[in-house]
C-alpha cells in the first residue's frame, strides 16, 4: 500500500510501513544472524588448531592486532563479556605459552597482558588453517554481493554495540 507524499512539490511516494512487516523482518534478520553465527563458529572451530578454542583465538587476534598490552578488564570489556571469564581465558593461554601476564609496576592491583611469539605463531597458524574455508564461502556468495552486505552488519553491530535496543512504542 503507498500513499502520497504530502508535499506537492515532491514527486515521490512515501510506503505506509505496516508494524508488523517490521517485526517479521526484525525477526527474520536476527534469526539469520544467529544461525549464520552458530554455523560460522562450528566451521572454525573444527579448523582451529588442536586445543584452541574461539575464545582463545579472538584474544589472540585481537592482541596481535592492537599490537599493545591490555589489562584482562579492558579485554573482557572489549569481547562483552565477565572479568570472571576473561581471566580463565587469559589462565589457559599463559598456560599454553600464548600471552605474558605480568603486574602493573604502579598499580599491584592491576595486570597488562601481551601475545607472545608463540602466540602469535599460534594465531597465524589458526588464521592459516580456516581462512581458506571462509575465503570459499565468500568466493561463492561473490565478493561484491559480500561488499554490499557489509555496511549492514557493521552498522547492526555498531548499533548493538552503542546502545541495548529499546521496544518501539
Amino acid at each position: 500500500m503507498t500513499t502520497r507524499a504530502t508535499d506537492p512539490d515532491k514527486a515521490t511516494e512515501a510506503r505506509v510501513i505496516d508494524p508488523r512487516s517490521n517485526d517479521r523482518l526484525a525477526a527474520s534478520l536476527f534469526a539469520e544472524v544467529l544461525i549464520a553465527d552458530q554455523l560460522s563458529r562450528n566451521l572454525i572451530s573444527k579448523a582451529l588448531p588442536k586445543g584452541m578454542q574461539i575464545s582463545h583465538f579472538s584474544v589472540l587476534n585481537l592482541l596481535a592486532h592492537v599490537n599493545e598490552e591490555r589489562t584482562p578488564a579492558q579485554l573482557a570489556e572489549a569481547f562483552h563479556i565477565t572479568r570472571g571469564a576473561m581471566t580463565n581465558t587469559l589462565s589457559r593461554l599463559e598456560w599454553a605459552g600464548h600471552v605474558h601476564i605480568r603486574p602493573d609496576w604502579d598499580d599491584a592491583r592491576r595486570k597488562f597482558v601481551s601475545i607472545s611469539t608463540a602466540g602469535r605463531a599460534a594465531r597465524d597458524a589458526a588464521i592459516a588453517a580456516f581462512m581458506p574455508l571462509i575465503a570459499g564461502v565468500v568466493r561463492d556468495i561473490g565478493a561484491e554481493r559480500v561488499r554490499g552486505a557489509l555496511p549492514v552488519l557493521r552498522e547492526l553491530r555498531l548499533r548493538l554495540e552503542a546502545d541495548p535496543p529499546r521496544p518501539a512504542d
